[in-house]
């Protein structure tokens, strides 16, 4: 997995430097080919260059098909781990069989791996033919490439736009910004939570009920709530701000976007650089959770952050285990998700305090902030794409950060997920060293 995203980045890079018609004007250096590649494959949405004006048709074209192929390739390897641990296997790795089939037994992983395609083309031709008919009249035919490329970025959690300012543009326009959120939240709840809705509809025509597995029930009421507290809080806080040039209606809308494009879409329907601090750190935190297992967003996963949530919940009432919709979840799972909340923090941490350290010339000008930079970094590795106008401005050193945390961020859970699940099925599991305990608080 790790290298073959690598490996498709430095095709995409190759291609931008070799392909011909794709730009207006001067090619895209190697460093920012790179850097662009990086941001479509592992659809994030950060730009160094103008998007809509640098790129011709073709160009934009080519960079929506690295976005298809990244979305696509990120959907597949979290499928087929999901396959490899929901298999039959041997006796000896019984542990991993029973966690993956646990998970969502109603589900036919095979038949999911083929839905995968069927799903992402079906509701991206849906957004796409909604956002053509709204843009018909004011952009002409032209809207059909505009709303091709939006539908697949949306979707793909992507945030690159063939407009210079984004979806700014589109702040009294419901409908488009209605249908981009759609597509955001179908494409960050996972295929895994799409596949159980689409049983339990075809089971209700047919008069049964099916019960969603735990997973499907975190991930639909986590989203719920994050979504809702987002738009509460962003709605305050840039109420008489960014909003206040609004209709009250364009204002609870744009509000409601404010809170869902931190799920690693990346879209933008409000300047984010005139944001207040406040509004700046919700949405680190928003950026932060992301999306869930299984789709096409990245963050700390909204599972993630509910099996922690209902741990530390249980931690202060005395109890040992962490409960959910009546039931327990397994001491394992809420060890990787801890593991996994420790792992990203380092990485980001680390990632702030080297742009901190090289864009050390931005403070001095009296340029970007720290919060700026912070949220530079933490956009890069929850793969978000969304920016305070920091982007461009970074030079070498710090365009190779954000491609280091896009990269890693993209890959890099999935890949301490596989390895921690799939050691199981060869950790001795009757080895321990002796007990010794430590203070703790």
């Amino acid at each position: 997995m790790v290298l073959s995203f690598a490996g498709l980045i430095v095709l995409g890079t190759v291609g931008f430097q070799v392909l011909p018609g794709i730009y207006t004007g001067e090619g895209l250096s190697w460093l920012d080919a790179l850097f662009t590649a990086t941001s479509a494959i592992c659809v994030t949405g950060l730009v160094v260059v103008d998007t809509a004006t640098y790129f011709t048709p073709i160009g934009h074209a080519y960079i929506a098909l690295l976005i298809q192929v990244g979305g696509l390739g990120i959907i597949t390897f979290t499928t087929l781990l999901m396959l490899a641990l929901g298999r039959r296997l041997s006796l000896h790795h019984q542990a991993v069989s029973a966690g993956g089939a646990e998970v969502a037994p109603d589900v036919d992983f095979r038949q999911l791996v083929r839905n995968v395609v069927r799903f992402t083309l079906a509701l991206e031709a849906v957004g796409a033919l909604i956002l053509f008919v709204a843009w018909l009249p004011s952009l002409g035919l032209g809207a059909l490439g505009h709303a091709l490329f939006h539908a697949v970025s949306a979707f793909c959690n992507a945030g690159f736009s063939t407009f210079s300012d984004n979806l700014i543009g589109f702040q009294s326009a419901p409908i488009t910004l209605a249908t981009v959120m759609g597509l955001i939240v179908a494409g960050g709840v996972g295929f895994l939570v799409l596949e159980e809705l689409h049983i339990a509809w075809r089971a209700r025509g047919r008069g049964q009920r099916v019960r969603l597995s735990l997973h499907s029930q975190l991930v639909l009421g986590t989203t719920a709530v994050v979504l809702l507290g987002g738009w509460v809080v962003c709605g305050i806080l840039e109420w008489d701000n960014t909003l206040a040039g609004l209709g009250i209606w364009d204002r609870i809308v744009n509000a409601l976007f404010q809170s869902v494009t931190p799920r690693t879409a990346g879209f933008n329907s409000v300047d984010y650089a005139a944001t207040t601090d406040e509004t700046g750190f919700i949405t680190i935190l928003l950026m932060s959770i992301g999306g869930s297992p299984g789709s096409t967003a990245g963050g700390l996963k909204t599972t993630t952050v509910a099996a922690i949530g209902f741990l530390a919940l249980a931690r202060l009432r005395g109890g040992e285990r962490a409960h959910a919709l009546n039931r327990t979840i397994p001491d394992d799972t809420i060890q990787r998700a801890v593991g996994l909340f420790a792992v990203s923090f380092g990485i980001v941490t680390l990632g702030i305090l080297l742009l901190a350290v090289t864009q050390e010339q931005g403070f001095a000008a009296g340029g970007p902030t720290f919060l700026h930079y912070m949220f530079e970094a933490v956009s890069a590795f929850n793969t978000v794409g969304l920016s305070m106008g920091t982007t461009d401005d970074l030079d070498a050193a710090g365009r190779w950060i954000i491609i280091m945390l896009m990269y890693v961020g993209r890959v890099g859970p999935l890949a301490i997920a596989a390895a921690i699940s799939l050691s199981r099925a060869t950790t001795d599991k009757g080895f321990r060293y002796a007990y010794e305990d430590v203070l703790i608080g």
